[in-house]
């Protein structure tokens, strides 16, 4: 599905905008014309960054502000075609530690900003960023978006809150949205410097800096894996098509891998690094979810949309942006 005529000229607002997703969003998105404004508040723990649009100076707007500013929020959102609703606070450790900040942001929030959208520009189009996490421990695999929705941590239940409250806007008050459930996205701009957003980036830093990757349990654990690109194409494609009003997407992966594997592999790239096998954390322990990887087939069948990019092949594009750039993503 081609989605470059879709955001010529349009007005797009990007939540989350400096953080990993957001920036390459944004960067996708002037390319194909866009007038894009990016909120952020850069709070040192969500992974905002101002590096990570460097390369749109003066092409793109930045507000320093908060989701939670309802005041902010509610001029922001007027007078936009687009919102991609992408804030969130994604630590699960740090939503079973502080439980009432991450239901401001990813629940409280999310429904200020969706009332804000429909008393003063209803005619908008949002897509918001969900989560596997939702799912809990998987009963079966792949899991689909049938499958029953069991979170583990606070984190996990604020999201899914989060996205209902988009459904329930659409299909009551036409504020026409999508929702995308991802699973474990990885690549350059993503936080690197400790494992609040994902264990990929940490490892990253870690063989980057000569240390050996610790992988928690037996290394067993399957996961699949999305390259950001391919990411952002499932946000664009969501964006354009109405037959994405009041849908669910899971995105996924055709090759899930074990830890232990992905770690061996990230190594062989790099062309050096060890890793180890070590317990886990008794705090990551009771909210880790075993096996996951999901299907895709929805969003492959409603709009086409199908991961381009071979794990490999992203891990070796990742490696090689942090090679450059580490000094900008944590200190040496």
């Amino acid at each position: 599905m081609e989605t470059r005529d879709s955001f010529s000229k349009k007005k797009v607002l990007i939540t989350g905008g400096l953080g990993f997703i957001g920036s390459n969003l944004a960067l996708r998105l002037v390319e194909d014309g866009a007038q894009v404004t990016l909120v952020d508040s850069l709070i040192p723990e969500y992974g905002g960054n101002l590096f990570n649009v460097r390369s749109l100076e003066g092409k793109v707007k930045v507000n320093f502000s908060d989701v939670r500013d309802e005041h902010s929020m509610k001029y922001l959102i007027r007078n936009h075609d687009y919102l991609f609703n992408l804030a969130g606070q994604t630590s699960h450790l740090d939503s079973m530690n502080d439980p009432y900040t991450d239901l401001e942001i990813n629940t409280k929030s999310q429904l200020s900003i969706l009332e804000s959208c429909r008393r003063d520009n209803p005619g908008i189009k949002i897509v918001f960023a969900s989560t596997r996490q939702i799912y809990g421990r998987p009963q079966y695999l792949p899991v689909d978006e049938s499958h029953p929705l069991y979170p583990v941590d606070v984190n996990g239940i604020n999201k899914m809150a989060g996205e209902w409250y988009h459904l329930v806007y659409n299909n009551v008050y036409g504020i026409r949205s999508s929702v995308l459930r991802l699973t474990n996205t990885y690549g350059p701009r993503m936080r690197v410097k400790d494992a609040r957003q994902t264990f990929l980036g940490i490892w990253i830093r870690r063989i980057l800096e000569g240390n050996p990757i610790l992988v928690f349990g037996d290394g067993l654990q399957k996961r699949d894996f999305n390259y950001v690109d391919d990411v952002v194409d499932a946000m664009l494609m969501a964006a354009a098509s109405d037959k994405a009003n009041g849908e669910v997407y899971n995105l996924g992966a055709d090759d899930p891998i074990n830890l232990k594997d992905t770690a061996g592999l990230l190594i062989e790239i790099y062309g050096k690094g060890s890793f180890e096998i070590v317990p886990f954390p008794e705090d990551r322990k009771s909210i880790d979810i075993g096996d996951y990887y999901g299907k895709y087939d929805k969003i492959s069948g409603h709009l086409g949309w199908k991961p381009d990019t071979p794990l490999g092949e992203g891990l070796r594009k990742t490696l090689a942006y942090y090679q450059e750039h580490f000094t900008q993503y944590w200190e040496s």
